[in-house]
């Protein structure tokens, strides 16, 4: 009968269902206790079917399987109250294991009924007083596990977790589905004139607590569950086309197998789509899609603009916030979904690629579609770094080419310039001494400009080796009146640099502070410091550097030219050339290292200088 076929095809179901569970038990909050309520679904049915596949005979043993009945409505009392994460304490949960327990082994001791013919389903339990209570028993179990998912229903939504709330409606529904079906047994009990049709609907129950799982991340979706779901779809058609078989005129196994062998090879198509849509609801991803996200992301120049646009086009897509980061990792958790593109260069994996992060809550199909926007972030950002490399690459050869038309040009003019300097000095020979003064003052200064022009032009590499940072600084120190020197300087500061270019590092730092401090030398102004001191220095190391901290209470650094202070010629002191600062920003440069102007109260004017304690020549 149609009936029977139906319940065999949901015992297959259950079963196959509880074995994926139990497969994936790590990933899913409580799917062994799932799993093991499944089985006892199945243990159930078998104890209703088996009357009617081996004869009355089995009245005893059947009376035992349908017994654990109760004991099944415990498995998913304990499921409900781990997958809702509601705490009822060690005492609510001994009570029920006392209570579905009890009413198992009292209902296995006596007898919990007889079997009865039902001209519709065949041979039936009919419940005697114990059978009565130990269903009662069930039900209340039943009764309260859903009244559990609702509890936690109705918490998420006065929370706003819309994520938490799908994934509890989608298991709730399920198990109303399933009590709905099994009202057809009550039907039949009961000995209504009325056919136990919701019996039909019990191969559903799998099919939509499946989807409840797969769709809300009970259960992690693969292509494997696609495939399972496939095959149990497809089985549930031929199962459908074998119960209609008998409506055809004519009767012949051989065309009945080929009729269901057509309808399944000709609905396979349909039903992967379906499967897929089940299983990936929202996720499904067109060529087209994938064309519109790299065409919208192929405005990005740099990799900040990139995670901007792409954390604009998966929150849109998915309908929920979303962070994009690319680069670096995030430093700190966050409870919003996050999307992370790194590179990576570890052997054969060596590229851009995109990992989700706090995700697990997800459906599988805004998962899906993460995952494979994931991959066309990754292709944007190999893309905006090789353009980043390339521009890097032209501003260097440009740098390069300028530098090398300036070093001709500054090796001409002093040439040119040496040979007229020459001249007036030996012009001004005659003359009274305050004009020699003045005269040999600027050509002393025309000299310097000369001097720092060919030297900043002029391509050199460094020559390092190891030095004492410390003790530069204290011999060049001493050429600074009213200096004072912190700790960091009284331990040796070892480290791979060019000795000239260091000291010539510093006698330019060093010439700006006195000229900086120069016109403050009032003893008033020592309140711009804490200390009697005009000029300041100190060092530290960190992780990888030694900072070296070069600050004076000098005037200050005006606002205006802070964005181009170490730029040629952005600032000039008296008596300077304007290329000091420069040339201390292409020395630090040419080290790994760096300079910056920074804040340091209650000094004016700090500069601090970073070489890595790695050489980089």
């Amino acid at each position: 009968m149609l009936i029977h076929a139906v319940l065999g095809f949901a015992l297959l179901e259950t079963l196959v269902l509880a074995a994926v569970l139990l497969a994936f038990a790590d990933r899913v909050a409580g799917a062994r206790l799932l799993s093991a309520f499944l089985v006892g679904i199945s243990v159930w049915m078998v104890g209703n079917e088996l009357p009617n596949w081996l004869g009355p005979e089995t009245e005893r043993v059947m009376m035992f399987l349908l017994s654990t009945a109760p004991f099944t409505s415990v498995l998913f009392f304990h499921f409900c109250v781990v997958f809702c994460r509601v705490n009822i304490g060690r005492a609510g949960l001994a009570a029920a294991y006392a209570l579905g327990g009890g009413a198992t082994l009292a209902a296995m001791v006596m007898v919990p009924g007889h079997i009865a013919q039902h001209p519709d389903i065949g041979w039936i339990a009919v419940a005697g007083t114990v059978g009565w209570v130990a269903s009662m028993a069930w039900v209340v179990l039943g009764i309260g596990g859903v009244s559990v998912l609702l509890h936690a229903l109705l918490r998420a939504r006065r929370e706003g977790d819309g994520q938490k709330f799908r994934q509890i409606a989608a298991v709730t529904a399920s198990c109303l589905w399933g009590m709905l079906c099994l009202t057809g047994y009550g039907i039949a009990v009961l000995g209504w004139p009325v056919y136990p049709f919701p019996l039909l609907g019990l191969p559903l129950y799998s099919l939509i607590l499946v989807y409840g799982i797969l769709r809300y991340g009970v259960f992690v979706a693969n292509a494997w569950a696609r495939r399972a779901l496939v095959w149990a779809l497809l089985l549930a058609l031929g199962a459908g086309v074998v119960a209609l078989t008998p409506l055809l005129p004519f009767e012949s196994r051989w065309l009945g197998g080929l009729a269901v062998a057509a309808s399944v090879l000709a609905l396979n198509g349909p039903v992967r789509r379906m499967a897929e849509r089940l299983v990936y609801p929202g996720g499904r991803v067109s060529i087209a899609d994938l064309s519109a996200w790299r065409s919208a992301l192929l405005p990005a120049e740099t990799l900040e603009a990139l995670a901007q646009q792409a954390a604009a086009l998966l929150s849109h897509r998915i309908g929920t916030q979303v962070e994009v980061h690319i680069g670096e990792p995030p430093q700190a958790a966050s409870s919003t979904p996050q999307l992370v593109c790194t590179r990576s260069s570890n052997g054969e994996v060596e590229g851009w690629h995109a990992t989700l992060q706090g995700w697990d809550a997800a459906p599988p199909g805004p998962r899906h579609v993460a995952e494979l926007f994931g991959t066309v972030v990754a292709e944007a950002a190999a893309r905006v770094e090789q353009a980043q490399h390339a521009a890097a690459r032209e501003r260097d050869r440009q740098l390069q080419a300028r530098l090398a038309e300036l070093g001709t040009l500054a090796a001409t003019v002093a040439h040119d310039i040496r040979n007229p300097l020459n001249i007036i000095s030996m012009a001004v020979a005659a003359a009274p001494g305050d004009t020699r003064r003045e005269v040999a003052e600027q050509v002393a200064r025309i000299s310097n400009l000369t001097h720092d022009l060919l030297d900043f032009a002029k391509p050199w590499k460094l020559s390092p080796s190891t030095i004492d940072l410390a003790t530069h600084v204290r011999n060049a120190a001493l050429r600074l009146p009213d200096v004072s020197l912190g700790a960091g300087l009284d331990q040796p500061l070892l480290l791979q640099a060019d000795p000239r270019r260091v000291d010539q590092v510093l006698t330019n730092l060093f010439e700006n502070a006195r000229i900086a401090t120069s016109a403050t030398d009032d003893p008033a102004t020592p309140s711009k410091a804490a200390t009697h001191s005009h000029v300041h220095i100190d060092a530290e190391y960190t992780a990888d550097a030694v900072l070296l901290h070069v600050c004076d209470a000098g005037p200050g650094v005006p606002v205006e030219i802070r964005s181009r202070l170490f730029e040629p010629f952005a600032s000039r002191s008296p008596g300077g050339t304007g290329l000091g600062l420069a040339i201390v920003a292409r020395i630090m440069a040419a080290h790994g290292g760096s300079v910056v102007l920074t804040e340091r109260p209650p000094w004016s004017t700090c500069f601090t200088l970073r070489f890595p304690l790695t050489t980089s020549s």
